[in-house]
């Protein structure tokens, strides 16, 4: 039978919690006994030390609260927390990697902020990177998607600031052009092939050393190659897209390890749910 190793893959502390909490503790009421934390991410390259640095910095960030018991910290979800998990998952396991249903128009947003709002700029431009837009211009991003702006802008001080609109491009744009300017697919490209990469051996393995730290090493780094991904339709993609070969590969890993990892959690983590 052939074994082999999680794989080394530079992951940011935080991103791995919140998988981990994500996978095996996102139950309302949940909460996981530090060791537990600390016995999991050790083997996923995060170290006691930069382990319990990052719980702290979650539980001041509104992530994760922390109760104790007797001489025994346990760390848990708060519902801000559980919202963040929630929708990166949903981004992860349940949306297609590109978009089948394209109807050949885009939603546009224009926006020009005041010099002093940087703060609001930088808000409304990770959102919009988010949600799936590209820049085409200074100002302008566009968007193959059907996006709900309003929805978007909630909670950002910018809406009087925003112009949106919905069409298709007329000439002289060029649909190809267009894409090329707002969004860089050789990166995105990349990062897939990168994914590959490093989990094609785990996929044609008989067996992983440890399914537990794999299958949150999986989750983070699936996450974290998605995040930036515009989702494009398929029609504006070349062929073959290295997403589809990657999404095929992570789905069929994560059932793999799905079993033994909750065989392993259900005997190595404390997990108590609180009254």
């Amino acid at each position: 039978m052939t074994s082999v190793p999680v794989p080394e893959v530079d992951l940011r502390p935080q991103s791995v919690l919140l998988a981990f909490f994500g996978d095996y503790a996102s139950e309302p009421g949940s909460v996981v006994a530090a060791a537990s934390v600390l016995d999991v991410l050790e083997p996923a390259g995060v170290g006691s030390h930069a382990a319990r640095a990052t719980l702290s910095r979650m539980v001041k960030r509104g992530l994760l609260h922390r109760v104790a018991e007797g001489r025994q910290a346990f760390f848990g979800l708060t519902d801000f927390g559980r919202r963040t998990v929630l929708e990166g998952r949903e981004r992860a396991q349940v949306s297609d990697v590109v978009d089948r249903s394209w109807d050949g128009r885009w939603t546009l947003v224009g926006f020009s902020l005041p010099e002093a709002s940087q703060r609001e700029r930088h808000l409304l431009r990770s959102r919009l990177s988010w949600a799936g837009f590209g820049m085409v211009q200074s100002g302008l991003w566009a968007s193959p998607h059907d996006v709900d702006v309003v929805a978007l802008l909630d909670d950002l001080d910018v809406v009087e600031h925003v112009t949106a609109f919905r069409g298709e491009p007329l000439a002289p744009t060029e649909t190809a052009r267009l894409v090329a300017e707002a969004f860089d697919l050789d990166e995105i490209s990349a990062r897939y092939v990168a994914f590959l990469d490093r989990w094609r051996a785990v996929g044609g393995a008989d067996d992983v050393d440890d399914p537990l730290t794999a299958r949150v090493v999986l989750s983070t780094d699936w996450g974290l190659v998605l995040r930036d991904d515009p989702r494009l339709p398929i029609a504006l993609l070349p062929s073959p897209w290295p997403a589809l070969e990657a999404r095929d590969l992570q789905r069929r890993i994560d059932k793999r390890l799905r079993r033994a990892a909750e065989t392993e959690a259900r005997a190595r983590l404390d997990v108590r749910l609180l009254d």
